[in-house]
């Protein structure tokens, strides 16, 4: 059953009263409860709902070319910011985790926040269609499309691009270290160029370390 307070975070999310709540449930259930159902199957089409959103949402912008389109898109619809998204909005007392995972910091992780936050896009999409999620998305992804979220060079781009302008090889990632319980897995990756140098960083996840080496890389050597 919902809480009376996840039931008004609901309603505020999707601008009405939740109709099934099995799949608000299902959406806001992490694995480790042990749950038969869990967000997984939700946060999979959510992802795409949000894709669509903000692509229509960016063609409509009508600005920069297809290249520039796909850079803002991969950056509006990341984890980081699905993660950013739901920490403004208070999510993490509302999903449901067990109790290593809540001990081991899951109701701020950034894995398991943007995941859920798909989940529920995704239960929307299901209870309400297509028009009233996009509704969701364009009001909770406001900040982001009209500020500077994903207008720069991706990291990873940027440092292949110093290193082709140097004629230096291309940037080799290696991980370094994986730590923590799946849930909240904690990845340690190096970034090295021959005969410049190495930087290392950390994230939750592979690719969020990957991009904070290159930056880390770039603040060191560039």
């Amino acid at each position: 059953m919902l809480t009376e307070d996840t039931r008004a975070f609901l309603a505020r999310l999707a601008g009405r009263e939740p109709q099934d709540e099995s799949l608000w449930l299902e959406a806001l259930t992490h694995g480790s409860t042990g749950q038969p159902r869990n967000y997984e199957r939700l946060e999979f089409l959510g992802d795409r709902v949000l894709g669509l959103a903000v692509a229509e949402w960016l063609h409509e912008l009508g600005t920069g070319d297809e290249g520039k389109l796909s850079q803002r898109l991969n950056a509006l619809v990341s984890r980081t910011t699905c993660a950013a998204v739901a920490r403004a909005i208070d999510l993490g007392p509302h999903m449901l985790l067990g109790k290593q995972a809540r001990e081991d910091g899951g109701q701020d992780s950034d894995n398991i926040l943007g995941d859920v936050m798909e989940a529920l896009l995704g239960a929307s999409f299901v209870e309400q269609g297509f028009d009233a999620t996009r509704d969701i998305v364009r009001r909770l992804w406001s900040d982001a499309v009209t500020g500077q979220t994903g207008k720069s060079k991706h990291p990873k781009s940027a440092l292949q691009e110093w290193a082709a302008g140097n004629r230096r090889k291309m940037p080799e990632y290696s991980l370094v270290e994986r730590s923590g319980p799946d849930h909240a897995a904690r990845f340690t990756v190096a970034v090295s160029i021959n005969g410049v140098g190495q930087a290392e960083a950390t994230g939750s996840s592979k690719q969020e370390a990957e991009t904070l080496a290159a930056e880390e890389f770039l603040r060191r050597f560039g």
